[in-house]
């Protein structure tokens, strides 16, 4: 299983997840989506999710904050009690013993994050 995570601000639009998922997936074929839970429904990522025929994974803020990110933010730390969003959400979804393919990746907007994560799948 190839899990994208997001992280997004409240202003980003579907093409802000399709540039940072699209930076971070390169060619690889993603299978999940993941987001947390208070996000994951959000038009923008529904939308996304929609047209590439993936589902989307709720995280919760504790499996969020059991992850070990190679990224440290001090602002999402703060917030999320985690170092990077994407790459939290993209490593839970991904299940026990997941690995990240690519750390996060930012859109040119700067309102998305997406990382990428293999793993058997939770």
């Amino acid at each position: 299983m190839i899990v994208a995570g997001f992280g997004f601000r409240a202003a980003a639009t579907a093409d802000s997840l399709r540039d940072a998922l699209a930076h971070a997936a390169g060619e690889r074929k993603v299978t999940a989506f993941a987001a947390p839970e208070d996000k994951a429904q959000a038009a923008c990522l529904s939308e996304l999710a929609r047209e590439m025929g993936v589902s989307v994974r709720a995280i919760s803020a504790n499996d969020l904050s059991r992850q070990q990110t190679p990224t440290e933010a001090p602002r999402v730390r703060a917030a999320r009690h985690t170092g990077s969003v994407a790459e939290a959400a993209a490593l839970a979804a991904a299940g026990p013993g997941a690995r990240l393919l690519a750390p996060r990746h930012i859109s040119a907007d700067r309102l998305a994050t997406c990382a990428i994560a293999i793993g058997e799948g939770a």
